[in-house]
């Protein structure tokens, strides 16, 4: 049991808990080859309910743990990016907040408050960013000075139920079929937008058959997304 717990604190501390904000290594992609979405085989963690999840990562499995990540990185780096943190910095608030999250996982009572306690989690490490990065900023009053820290306010209620309503969308994307999932991130996800030409190379699949293979994406897509309650 000890080993595989250090292999999980291995990924939270950054194998296979590769943040949004940074391009994986030859090496981390080829750990991640498993869960490529490229392919049309789902992983079945990831349609695991967080009970679940949260269960089998207390038990020392990896692949729930990989599962728990890919589910929730997106929630967690999109908050120091609000805050206006630089993206290596907000990449080292994704890895401390990964470690956290390992370590409560034990001790987490209730898997559904699991969104809320990252978004509470994340923001206080963004806090404790800024007071180590600008340790004398409460002495500068210049509004110049001001406007450089990150804000430390709680997140407004339209700030957290717009995090709410985006982590439910990642969800409903994830339950899709691999290669669904793969096109509707590269389609609708992605900056700026890939050529129809690009996408069906990179998926095998012929570029005539785009248009139709993102009408019915769609709408498996539009069917979890009323299946999780997105209104």
């Amino acid at each position: 049991m000890k080993r595989r717990e250090g292999g999980l604190a291995r990924r939270a501390r950054g194998e296979g808990a590769v943040p949004p904000g940074r391009t994986a290594t030859p090496s981390e992609r080829t750990k991640r080859r498993p869960a490529d979405r490229s392919t049309d085989t789902p992983r079945a963690e990831l349609s695991w309910p967080d009970a679940r999840l949260v269960r089998e990562c207390v038990a020392g499995n990896e692949a729930a743990w990989s599962a728990l990540l890919d589910k929730y990185k997106n929630l967690i780096f999109s908050i120091p990016v609000r805050r206006g943190l630089p993206r290596e910095d907000a990449s080292d608030v994704f890895q401390r907040v990964c470690l956290l999250l390992l370590a409560e996982l034990p001790h987490l009572r209730e898997p559904k408050a699991l969104p809320m306690w990252l978004i509470r989690v994340t923001s206080h490490e963004c806090e404790r960013w800024r007071r180590q990065e600008h340790p004398y900023a409460a002495r500068d009053t210049t509004e110049d000075a001001a406007a450089e820290i990150a804000d430390e306010r709680p997140l407004a209620e339209e700030t957290l139920v717009q995090l709410k309503e985006e982590q439910v969308v990642r969800e409903a994307v994830l339950a899709l079929p691999p290669r669904c999932g793969r096109l509707i991130e590269m389609l609708f996800f992605e900056a700026p937008a890939r050529p129809y030409q690009e996408i069906a190379a990179q998926l095998g699949l012929a570029t005539g058959s785009i248009g139709f293979i993102r009408g019915r994406c769609l709408t498996r897509l539009r069917r979890e997304l009323e299946r999780l309650g997105f209104r």
